[in-house]
């Protein structure tokens, strides 16, 4: 693989990551729950509006 084809690859990595964090936060939301997440190095909870 070139350079190229690996940033590009990366590129769609980190896309997907994102969104599937975006849909993680709305199913959170239509759900009412919470999501746990690392903050300052603690677990803690947090509401999906908190985000």
């Amino acid at each position: 693989m070139s350079d190229r084809d690996i940033a590009e690859m990366q590129q769609r990595i980190d896309a997907g990551i994102v969104l599937a964090q975006e849909r993680l936060v709305e199913r959170s939301r239509l759900f009412n729950s919470t999501l746990v997440v690392a903050r300052n190095g603690k677990v803690i909870e947090v509401q999906p509006d908190e985000l």
